[in-house]
């Protein structure tokens, strides 16, 4: 240090005096913008080393997440593969059910009731009172709102319009204490009646302590009221507690905001209408109905009577082959009784025909004779003897 003293002194003297520059002296690096020299070199400085820095991070970042974390990927793979199969053959089988549960309601002759037509409206104020809980919409009368049509948002039930006025309407919410909505629980098929409370609370009644409620079942409406469609989301069960007259305490978390509604939809028209059945090539209820059922034969006409002209036609066949043989030759003296014989034969040949099985064939004409003075004669038919002599 003795030897380089003087040079050592003038080095930094020049560096500190660089330095100061540096801290003194700007350089304008946009239109209005300026920066210290002394920043520019610092940062020029640093930036290949941060650059390494993060070089380094990223790769072993990259090291970590595509290597030594993938580790067990394969597995879980697998895992995920056998639960989409199983996902697939379940989606199958509710698909399959549906389609069985809407043909079994066509053929029963069920109905639902769809939403046909909504109007958008604007919710314009509230009521602002504790005790009521109600909102102000800009559509009326006028826009086709009328009293106790459902309201609705897009994440649930909202309520009913209580009133409707010309350009606007009361909005009665679900969470008012005079309110009731005809509710059924997803899951278990519970039906049950959501009321709100004097704190805005929302509740559901008429269920039995001995019933199977858990938080998280979701609850829709059940379309009994004839107010709101049925399959409406109205929220979920948040808590269940034993309550008193042997009923529990549910309350419900409103699936809608009703404390910051803006837009709500009103259901100006329902249709009823039996749910529609998909055209497939599975077998459908009704034959399915239709092969278990007992054959049933065909009810005959009023003007028929086919057993008893059956037996009639059997009996007179019978009692036309036990008839018996003509005595001495009244029969070949009379032409007008060989007529009548034939008149009277062949009907009853014909119904023994049709009644029962075949006995003969028709007999022929008897010869007639000159002599007229022989009285007529029974005829005979179905044998093979009865030949004029």
């Amino acid at each position: 240090m003795s030897r380089y003293r003087n040079v050592t002194i003038l080095v930094t003297i020049l560096f500190v005096q660089v330095l100061g520059l540096a801290v003194q002296v700007k350089r304008r690096s946009g239109a209005d913008e300026s920066t210290r020299i002394i920043r520019l070199w610092t940062v020029s400085a640093v930036t290949p080393l941060e650059k390494a820095i993060v070089w380094c991070q990223n790769g072993l970042g990259n090291m970590w997440s595509n290597y030594i974390y993938l580790r067990g990927v394969r597995q879980e793979n697998r895992d995920l593969k056998f639960e989409i199969e199983q996902l697939r053959l379940e989606q199958v089988r509710l698909s399959d059910d549906a389609q069985q549960a809407r043909r079994l309601q066509a053929l029963l002759g069920f109905k639902e009731q769809y939403i046909a037509k909504t109007v958008a409206a604007q919710v314009i104020g509230s009521s602002g009172s504790e005790q009521s809980r109600s909102v102000y919409i800009d559509k009326g009368t006028s826009a086709g709102v009328e009293k106790d049509m459902a309201v609705i948002t897009a994440d649930g039930l909202v309520g009913k319009v209580l009133r409707a006025y010309g350009s606007s309407a009361q909005v009665l919410l679900i969470n008012d204490q005079s309110s009731g909505v005809g509710v059924i629980l997803d899951k278990s098929r519970l039906q049950g009646v959501i009321k709100g409370t004097a704190v805005g609370e929302v509740i559901l009644e008429k269920v039995m302590t001995d019933e199977q409620v858990a938080p998280g079942d979701l609850i829709v409406t059940s379309g009994g009221d004839q107010i709101f469609p049925k399959g409406i989301t109205v929220g979920t069960v948040m808590k269940v507690s034993p309550g008193a007259d042997l009923f529990l305490n549910i309350r419900v978390k409103p699936s809608a905001n009703l404390s910051r509604l803006e837009e709500v939809l009103v259901i100006t028209r329902k249709e009823d209408r039996a749910p529609s059945v998909a055209e497939t090539n599975s077998v459908r209820a009704v034959d399915i109905l239709t092969q278990r059922l007992p054959s049933v034969p065909d009810k005959p006409e009023a003007g028929t009577n086919q057993p008893q002209g059956t037996e009639s036609s059997a009996t007179a066949a019978k009692s036309a082959i036990a008839t018996p043989k003509p005595q001495g030759g009244a029969g070949r003296n009379n032409p007008a009784g060989s007529s009548a014989a034939q008149t009277a034969v062949k009907p009853t040949t014909q119904k023994a025909v049709h009644g029962v099985k075949r006995v003969s064939q028709p007999t022929a004409k008897p010869e007639t004779s000159t002599p007229a003075t022989a009285e007529p004669a029974a005829p005979e038919t179905g044998t093979s003897e009865d030949k004029p002599h």
